[in-house]
């Protein structure tokens, strides 16, 4: 090639990137949004943010630039809420204008705006109040969901007794017990653990866990046009969806066939009907698709959240057996070894309640939370956001605050203890979120992980392969969740 074509094609692009640099910045410091690192042009805050490393580099740059600042993901602006008072003042002083629920471009390609977890505005609205409602009545929150979770508990210890003693790996064994509750509700079904369908959901739900927490899940929220097209762990993330909706799909059409509108058995024939009465009406959420994708929503939100916590807590316990023989005592105590634990049963077990509040903080499942967004234009804190601006509120800044919580990495049921050894509240405790995007589930899952975790106790002590002292409890913070390493454990029955 000529010298002189290259020349002229350098200097193209030289001025081509100079003119784009000038514009951008003219753009970006014309926007009255709160500080943040300067941003380059279509890469954005990339270079802030290390591969895998999103959730450090935020709570870094809090130090900078306090706990509220802007942050480029590419071109897009997102707010950034750090620790207890900025995300409070946000999600429950201003809960309306952030109830929105912002970009997610790792799953928005699968969901593309249906479902109740994904969605804004009056769709959501819809599906929200539905979705809580029929919940509620197949017993969450009530006594005939505590039989449920007490009976999969049995099944649970059954199948513990079973292994006599050896060392596993419990992450699947404890997210299908998880799942059977929720499938209790939207199925009307339980599985056996041996069950090759309920496997397939638990292996499809763990992977899409991994691959959306992966760092190429991070690149993929950056840069989603480009990343489509790019190879990588992310493009494993839709046909996982989709095997998932092959599953979910089928149970519905045996419920199109076998339904009873006078007598709905679970939250598949609750929607159906809810269907057929709204189809005359355009404005109505209420569709096939919304069914399956609210289905879905479920699914994740009842399970993965809750089985991770539990998972995380027992390797917490084999790290501190002092901490366990504590849960052991207050168990014979209050409860002895022949009955069935009942939720009641938590206001006369202090220090078992401060362990379980103790694992949830610890494990941090969802450190940025889902993301928000603004609904209206909105002045806060001097700022001016406008309408439609995505807020990432980091819940690790609140359960890992060291004003809130005295040794916050570190694992202290003290944390939740008066000085006289009773159960002690913390507003900075909120592990399901804030304001109106609180989420779903929150209350059945606190007593699934009560009843969850005092049976296995109850019945069992927990051993490890590993000496104490080389065990890593901490949870591995990669990008939107957190979870433990694996490990083995055994139950010995006690």
């Amino acid at each position: 090639m000529d010298l002189g074509w290259v020349w002229t094609l350098l200097l193209a692009f030289v001025i081509s990137y100079l003119f784009l640099t000038l514009a951008w910045n003219k753009m970006y410091r014309n926007r009255a949004l709160p500080p943040g690192p300067t941003p380059l042009p279509i890469i954005g805050n990339m270079l802030q943010l290390p591969f895998g490393q999103m959730v450090k580099s935020m709570m870094k740059l809090s130090e900078q630039y306090g706990d509220v600042y802007t942050l480029y993901l590419g071109s897009r602006p997102v707010i950034v809420l750090h620790g207890y008072d900025a995300i409070k003042e946000a999600l429950e002083d201003h809960a309306d204008t952030f109830s929105g629920r912002g970009a997610f471009p790792t799953v928005d390609g699968f969901f593309k705006g249906f479902g109740v977890i994904l969605t804004s505005g009056e769709h959501w609205a819809q599906q929200r109040k539905f979705s809580l409602l029929a919940l509620k009545n197949f017993g969450m929150g009530k006594r005939s969901i505590q039989e449920r979770i007490t009976e999969e508990a049995q099944f649970l210890v059954e199948d513990f007794r079973n292994r006599k003693g050896s060392f596993f790996d419990p992450s699947s064994i404890l997210t299908l017990a998880f799942s059977n509750i929720i499938c209790s509700i939207v199925f009307n079904e339980r599985f056996d653990y041996d069950n090759k369908e309920s496997a397939e959901l638990v292996r499809t739900a763990n992977e899409i866990f991994e691959h959306v927490s992966s760092g190429w899940g991070q690149m993929l929220d950056m840069f989603p046009t480009i990343m489509k097209y790019m190879p990588g762990r992310h493009q494993k993330i839709i046909p996982l969806f989709l095997e998932r909706q092959a599953f979910i799909a089928d149970k519905v059409k045996k419920h199109q066939q076998t339904i009873d509108t006078t007598s709905p058995r679970d939250f598949i024939d609750c929607f159906l009907i809810q269907m057929e009465k709204d189809k005359q009406n355009p404005a109505s959420s209420f569709c096939m698709k919304n069914l399956l994708m609210t289905v879905e929503n479920l699914f994740f939100a009842g399970t993965e959240t809750a089985s991770t916590t539990l998972r995380s807590g027992l390797q917490v316990l084999l790290k501190y057996p002092e901490i366990e023989e504590k849960v052991h005592e207050e168990i014979d105590r209050v409860i002895g070894p022949n009955r069935s634990a009942v939720y009641e049963d938590r206001s006369q077990m202090p220090y078992t309640d401060a362990v379980i509040h103790e694992m949830q903080r610890f494990a941090d499942i969802l450190p940025m939370n889902l993301p928000h967004q603004v609904t209206q234009d909105i002045t806060f804190r001097g700022y001016c956001i406008p309408k439609g601006t995505d807020v990432i509120a980091l819940l690790c800044s609140v359960l890992r605050d060291p004003k809130a919580f005295k040794d916050p990495e570190h694992f202290h049921p003290e944390h939740f203890l008066d000085e006289n050894g009773g159960f002690k509240k913390n507003d900075s405790f909120m592990p399901f979120s804030a304001g109106k995007r609180l989420c779903l589930g929150d209350s059945m899952a606190k007593m699934e992980l009560f009843l969850f975790f005092v049976t296995i106790l109850q019945n069992f002590s927990l051993h490890s392969p590993v000496n104490q002292k080389d065990m890593d409890i901490n949870p591995r913070m990669t990008g939107f969740a957190n979870q433990p390493l694996p490990y083995e454990i055994s139950f010995i029955p006690r």
